[in-house]
């Protein structure tokens, strides 16, 4: 009986470990590209009528990488830097289109913090269908609990433009940051309503999770009725024709608030329709989803209050010429080049040892 009684003991505490925070922490180790599997989700349901990309009359794959003086053949520098998933589109229509390390085009990837990207277009909506005045509007408006916080002079811009103010730790290392309280935590809404301003708003840049998950909280609030995935299956995923099934991961089972700064589940051809909406300012075939002003705000220059010219409501600049991308932990990638009609996607098991920032900009800008 002893032994039994040892037994069970042992195993309640490890499942009481594995419910907190630091317990999934330490037990999970560090995030990978299948996360979607350790977190409770909510479904994004495919289009009953699905749209594919046409293959291009004249596919031109990258054949070599010039690097650091040496030439590599492309899909071997792919591979070699962790690559699971590559597709470049020109003119909407694929142009190229691989996958590697025992993934495919079915394969399920986290986006991390591509999600941000995706919750500013949700934001965008909200604003055209009136759940949300203007980005000029206090974040007390729709959680006014963080009155007393000092909250008052924040407003939605400030959370989009990562100039917020916030007391966050971005660390990905450290188990008792906040960061491993928003990815392993169980409590978003009240973590949300706990934040704190380090610096006035509008001043400083820099970038942060928490900023993101405030914007989700103001969504939940500001949609009522609707949950943030049912919001964007019907404003975005279901319009687009999404060939899969994806998901988005939730703190908690009942009544569960989604990880809008990561944790968008998905596949690379959909990832890539995202990236095509923006390249049309919005548009999908004649319908505008997005707004064409919100699309343009996010993805302009913008270095006036605090703001950084390489970020604009929660998307990247790599550079000066026009293009912009979501980006990820461990390689997420879904770049843009409105001016050559190019989006690539690169999904990774990490970022390798590559500069893809770089390489994603020197590919957009090569295609003539």
């Amino acid at each position: 009986m002893k032994k039994w009684h040892i037994l069970f003991t042992c195993l309640a505490l490890s499942a009481a470990f594995v419910s907190c925070k630091l317990g999934r922490f330490v037990v999970y180790n560090f995030a990978d590209i299948k996360d979607y599997k350790k977190f409770p989700d909510r479904k994004l349901n495919k289009s009953e009528t699905t749209f594919q990309f046409p293959a291009s009359e004249s596919p031109r794959a990258p054949k070599n990488i010039h690097l650091k003086g040496d030439t590599i053949p492309f899909e071997t520098f792919l591979e070699e830097n962790n690559t699971v998933a590559f597709i470049v589109l020109k003119n909407d229509s694929l142009l190229y289109e691989k996958y590697f390390n025992k993934y495919d085009e079915s394969s399920v990837v986290a986006s991390f913090s591509m999600a941000k990207s995706v919750t500013s277009m949700l934001i965008g909506c909200a604003i055209e269908d009136g759940f949300i005045q203007s980005v000029e509007e206090p974040v007390t408006n729709y959680i006014p609990e963080l009155k007393e916080n000092g909250f008052d002079s924040v407003t939605i811009e400030h959370l989009l433009q990562m100039t917020s103010g916030l007391d966050y730790n971005e660390s990905y290392i450290n188990p008792f940051g906040d960061a491993a309280t928003y990815y392993y935590g169980r409590h978003l809404r009240k973590a949300v309503t706990k934040l704190k301003l380090e610096h006035p708003p509008g001043t400083h840049f820099e970038y942060q999770s928490g900023s993101t998950q405030v914007l989700g909280l103001i969504l939940d609030r500001a949609l009522k009725d609707k949950t943030l995935t049912e919001y964007l299956e019907e404003k975005i995923w279901l319009p687009l024709g999404m060939e899969y099934d994806a998901s988005w991961s939730i703190d908690k089972k009942k009544d569960g608030l989604e990880k809008t700064f990561c944790c968008l589940n998905a596949r690379a051809r959909d990832f890539a329709k995202l990236g095509e909406l923006y390249l049309h300012q919005g548009n999908w075939q004649g319908q505008q989803l997005v707004p064409e002003t919100w699309v343009e705000q996010s993805t302009k220059i913008d270095t006036t209050n605090g703001s950084k010219w390489y970020y604009q409501y929660q998307w990247w600049l790599p550079t000066q010429t026009g293009d912009f991308m979501a980006q990820g932990y461990l390689g997420q990638y879904i770049y843009v080049y409105p001016e050559r009609d190019i989006v690539i996607v690169r999904l990774g098991k990490n970022n390798g040892d590559a500069d893809w920032w770089t390489i994603l900009s020197m590919l957009g800008h090569a295609y003539k």
